[in-house]
């Protein structure tokens, strides 16, 4: 998989701004819960309040709370009492507080000064203890239940006195130790408090602070939940486009890198010999260059949000977790993650045999569907249409079960994961709602809490959806591999040798011998015979003697396996392949024809040869009689494989193919079989014209093709067993006679056909 992933540095520069872009995206998410919380908290629970420090109090206050308090000079140092001449910076806070109108009169109002952060949040914990015994001695029933046990104490004249009191005027008449010692009973109880719960409280002591001064508290709630509305927002916006760029980013990256690897296996199939060709099958080929390189793209789409986003999600939300929220229930994203590894695992188990086996049935139903579609003609004329759906129907069946097993897994896995995510929720409610109900934590937190868990556990399913994607795409990366790795058995020397110009047309087969790969004996052995430009050098045989793996030594679509074949007087493995097959004119057994047109088809080797040519190329290969019957000549177009003409117009178009290419050697593998008597005498004739200083190899069946060949070459099991013009052969090779015989009479063959 690695090897494929190195083919990621041609987008190098987009690969580094989609890891920005998703850590961006990530802070930006574990933000958002932090929003939540403070909305709730602060925004709804607290009516915008953050802290247990007013930040304006009037002085009759403030010298109520001193009152509880036994660090009074910690809260006075942090505060400065409103004179005549403000300061910027209270002038700034009263007119976001109390507003721009607002008379204040000297020495009546406290304005908290420029303090840092920490420093607030210490005195929040310090003035959190008398807030709340403030809020407590002014509380309706908490008062009448301190004064009643108050006065029961006092003698009847006292009472008198007391009872048109209130307790915080008789609170302030006392000497502090006594009043300690009247408070005790109910502030020991807030003593004993968490340090959270008492600031949660006093905050609300903070709210009627701002009323008795005059504050707007409903436009300070408003404002602090519209603020952190819009800043969440804000953050959610930088996580939508972050997102929305990651896709796209990710998607050009994915779809580069398979055009990337389809060039890469396109290029290395191309500078296969037939032998790799043979070893990997078409379709095998077809279905790497499609299907395997599809599911690494796939995989590549989500490749870095799981590699770069989850683990930054995973970790950052725990972190917050742990940081923000109340620990104590950090056991819950614990058992979320067992339970969700627990499901993506079994599933992985179960599933992942079936997801190697996948692309192997592919292979095998393109290559069935591929033989059938090809063969279709044979199969109807021997009506075995039931026998093909039936191993067509094999094929497909044992890959749709195979796909229906894997999709059955996958499709359990959803339900089963919002199972647990639904219930993980469940229990999170249900253990928070008991700290909320004992003030431990608050409801906001509980939520953001919710947030980081779902995060943290769609952060461990992600993992778990790119393991059970990796497997399969890694099949498919070692089957590209494959191709990409594969030495071609035919490729150039580092240093090639130039042909000699005055051997030009010469071929020579010095002591040939062939196996293919693989193979126990020699399909050809001791081949000798040399081809001379100016002559016709024709090759016949019994099917099978070996007659189309000769001609097929020629161009090196096979190395020979022993001896030397010689062209232009150099061994055709001292030469490049593009400069050898730049001189040979093949036209193969089964005539081949590109989708296009007639025109494109015989300008195949140069498409600005010239219309003459063509035109030539045309006529002496007989084509020019059905080409001009087309409604638009050769401009008419033709069907992928040339399936819209005949055999014998397909083979006369290959040869006008050939012949446009104007090469030192033609090579004709058995390409006049299609051809009728007539048209075969008379494309012959027209060639003896064209190719009287070239060197033309024949391969040929029908006697009439050969016969007035300078040079036949009869083989027999591979080996040549007779060489000589067609008279000579026929007083001395038996093997030639007999074939020549089995076609012709005795009469035809001494009339050389009559042709």
């Amino acid at each position: 998989m690695l090897k494929v992933l190195k083919n990621l540095k041609k987008s190098f520069w987009s690969v580094v701004a989609i890891v920005i872009l998703l850590y961006i995206q990530a802070q930006a998410d574990l933000r958002l819960p932090d929003f939540t919380s403070r909305i709730v908290n602060v925004g709804i629970q607290a009516g915008g309040i953050e802290t247990a420090v007013p930040q304006v109090i009037s002085k009759e206050d403030m010298e109520t709370i001193l009152m509880f308090s036994k660090e009074d000079e910690k809260i006075l140092e942090n505060y400065s009492l409103v004179s005549e001449n403000l300061s910027n910076e209270q002038e700034k806070v009263i007119d976001n507080y109390l507003g721009k109108d607002y008379d204040v009169e000297p020495g009546t109002i406290y304005v908290l000064n420029d303090i840092e952060k920490d420093k607030e949040e210490e005195l929040s914990k310090i003035m959190a203890t008398p807030l709340m015994e403030f809020a407590t001695v002014t509380n309706e029933d908490t008062e009448a239940k301190i004064k009643e046990t108050f006065i029961s104490k006092v003698t009847p004249e006292q009472r008198q006195v007391l009872e048109n009191m209130s307790l915080l005027e008789i609170l302030e008449t006392m000497p502090e130790e006594q009043r300690d010692s009247v408070l005790e009973e109910f502030t020991k109880e807030i003593e004993n408090m968490e340090t959270s719960i008492k600031e949660q409280a006093a905050v609300v002591e903070v709210k009627n602070i701002y009323s008795n001064l005059g504050v707007d508290t409903e436009k300070l709630q408003n404002n602090y939940i519209l603020f952190q509305g819009l800043q969440m927002l804000g953050v959610a916006l930088i996580s939508m486009v972050s997102a929305i760029s990651i896709m796209l980013l990710s998607a050009r990256v994915a779809a580069k890198l398979g055009k990337t690897l389809r060039e890469k296996v396109f290029k290395k199939v191309l500078s296969f010999s037939t032998g790799e060709l043979n070893k990997f099958s078409t379709a095998s080929l077809i279905t790497r260059s499609t299907n395997d390189i599809q599911q690494i793209q796939q995989l590549i789409a989500i490749l870095f949000r799981v590699v770069v986003y989850a683990p930054i999600i995973g970790i950052g939300g725990f972190t917050k977790v742990l940081t923000t929220s109340d620990s104590s229930m950090a056991w819950i994203i614990g058992v979320a993650i067992i339970a969700v590894l627990f499901i993506v695992v079994t599933l992985f188990i179960v599933a992942m045999p079936k997801f190697r086996k996948l692309q192997d049935l592919t292979d095998k139903l393109n290559l069935v569907s591929r033989e059938i579609l090809s063969g279709l003609q044979v199969i109807r004329a021997f009506n075995t249409e039931k026998k093909e759906e039936k191993r067509f129907d094999v094929a497909n069946k044992d890959l749709m079960k195979t796909n229906v097993f894997v999709n059955r897994a996958m499709s359990m896995m959803m339900p089963l994961l919002m199972f647990v995510m639904n219930s993980i929720m469940v229990l999170i409610i249900w253990v928070g709602g008991h700290n909320v109900d004992q003030g431990i934590m608050q409801v906001g937190d509980m939520m953001a809490f919710i947030q980081y868990t779902m995060q943290i556990v769609m952060a461990s399913l992600m993992i778990s959806m790119i393991s059970i994607m990796l497997p399969r795409a890694s099949v498919s990366a070692r089957r590209i591999n494959e191709v990409l790795e594969t030495e071609p058995s035919i490729k150039d020397k580092s240093e090639t040798k130039k042909f000699d110009q005055s051997k030009k047309g010469l071929v020579e087969f010095k002591d040939v011998s062939f196996r293919y790969p693989d193979a126990d004996t020699e399909i050809l052995e001791d081949i000798t015979f040399t081809a001379e430009p100016g002559k016709t050098t024709a090759i016949i045989g019994s099917t099978g003697s070996g007659k189309s793996t000769i001609v097929n030594l020629i161009p090196r679509f096979y190395d020979v396996t022993g001896g030397e074949l010689l062209i232009d007087g150099v061994n055709v493995k001292d030469v490049s392949q593009k400069d050898l097959r730049d001189i040979i004119g093949f036209v193969p057994q089964k005539g081949l024809l590109f989708s296009g047109t007639i025109e494109s088809n015989i300008k195949y080797s140069d498409d600005n040869m010239s219309d003459e040519r063509m035109y030539e190329a045309a006529r002496i290969a007989q084509a020019t009689e059905f080409i001009e019957t087309k409604e638009k000549k050769y401009q008419d177009p033709i069907a992928q494989g040339g399936g819209n003409v005949s055999g014998g117009q397909k083979q006369r178009i290959s040869i006008a193919r050939a012949l446009a290419k104007n090469p030192e050697i033609f090579v004709f593998d058995d390409s006049f079989s299609a051809l009728d008597l007539k048209t075969d005498a008379a494309l012959r004739e027209a060639l003896s014209e064209k190719t009287q200083d070239k060197t033309v190899i024949i391969v040929a069946q029908r006697i009439s093709t050969i016969l007035n060949a300078d040079q036949i070459i009869v083989l027999e099991e591979g080996k040549v067993v007779g060489i000589g013009t067609h008279e000579e052969l026929m007083k001395d090779n038996e093997t030639y006679r007999q074939i020549a015989l089995s076609q012709l009479s005795e009469e035809e063959l001494n009339g050389k056909g009559g042709n």
